[in-house]
Parts: C-alpha cells; sequence; structure tokens
C-alpha cells in the first residue's frame, strides 16, 4: 500500500512539502493556513507531522496518531 496524500481532499505529500519549504509551515495548522486539507478525517495528519519532520512524502506503513 502506498500513502502519499490526504484522501478527503486529494493532496499529495509531495505539495505540501514542497508549501511547507516555502512558506516555512513547521506544524499542521501553519500549513492549513496555506492550503485546504486534513480538516475532514484527519487521517493524514500523522503523516503530514511525519513529512514534516523528516521530508518523507510516500509511505508505505500505516501510521496511527
Amino acid at each position: 500500500m502506498q500513502i502519499d496524500r490526504c484522501v478527503c481532499f486529494q493532496v499529495r505529500f509531495a505539495e505540501l512539502k514542497t508549501l511547507a519549504e516555502t512558506t516555512a509551515a513547521r506544524d499542521i495548522p501553519s500549513l492549513q493556513a496555506h492550503c485546504t486539507f486534513g480538516q475532514r478525517c484527519k487521517l493524514c495528519h500523522p503523516y503530514v507531522r511525519r513529512m514534516l519532520a523528516t521530508g518523507e512524502t510516500v509511505f508505505h506503513e500505516v501510521i496511527q496518531s
């Protein structure tokens, strides 16, 4: 299984990484100020947090919380 986006809004983590780099966003609320994602089911939040911490944009395991 490949996890690479916010399912609800179809925003790829690679897009969010680029946006974080250009806006200096360091957390989900700061990133959400520039893009709509993660506002419904919030299942992408653990992936976005890891993406912000490590730069990874594609995941092959389920991350919880």
